[in-house]
């Protein structure tokens, strides 16, 4: 059912905003490094690799420069639109073509990278390579400020992401596999645009009561 409804939405998706797209391509072949779109392999369903889609954002070398393929606030190899793009999610837009070839549905767990995905524990792994990875999922929403929250650390960034962020995100994507459904597909839907408008809003915790609860203050909760 799913995938009738990811083939369907990407479709319309793909026809709605092409008036935004175009804009957005014709900036990125004039601006940065004159690059339209990066390509970067994930970890999908089954644990099968697949490249994922977004708009070019930073340095094309910048898997090779410090920080790896872990972006942290006013990381310096974010180009100048690339800000712009990343802060409104519209980096992410690409990803309706890889909705419309079935590498990922609109909701899911978000596709890591091998390393990033090597973070979490073998139980997290098996359970995550059961679902397909999504557009946008509850680990998404609750982290949708994950920049600032490794830029604000007083860790490293890979430090943070590995000990603090990895765990709770695999604590939510498991509740996530046990609570799929299509009522909580379109919500989670519902609810990435809502915090695309309001980004400080605490919404998913009023709507879904028993989201597994965040340790060490690493994202503030306002019930």
């Amino acid at each position: 059912m799913t995938r009738i409804l990811d083939l369907f939405l990407s479709s319309v998706a793909i026809i709605i905003l092409s008036p935004l797209l175009l804009p957005v391509t014709f900036l990125l072949l004039c601006t940065g490094e004159h690059k339209i779109f990066y390509s970067q392999q994930r970890v999908g369903s089954e644990g099968v690799l697949f490249n994922l889609l977004k708009f070019a954002t930073m340095l094309e070398n910048s898997p090779y420069l410090p920080g790896g393929d872990i972006t942290s606030g006013n990381d310096p190899r974010v180009l100048p639109l690339g800000k712009f793009l990343r802060k409104t999610k519209i980096n992410e837009l690409p990803q309706i073509i890889n909705i419309f070839l079935g590498d990922i549905s609109f909701v899911g767990p978000r596709p890591l990278t091998p390393r990033n995905f090597s973070f979490y524990d073998d139980q997290t792994q098996d359970t995550i390579k059961k679902l397909k990875p999504g557009l946008t999922g509850v680990g998404s929403i609750v982290f949708r400020d994950e920049e600032s929250i490794l830029h604000n650390s007083q860790k490293e960034p890979l430090d943070c992401y590995k000990e603090d962020i990895s765990p709770y995100k695999g604590e939510l994507e498991k509740w996530f596999s046990k609570k799929q459904s299509i009522f909580v597909y379109f919500m989670l839907i519902f609810l990435t645009m809502n915090s695309i408008v309001f980004p400080k809003s605490n919404l998913v915790w009023k709507i879904f009561k028993d989201l597994p609860l965040p340790r060490n203050n690493l994202i503030n909760i306002n019930k």
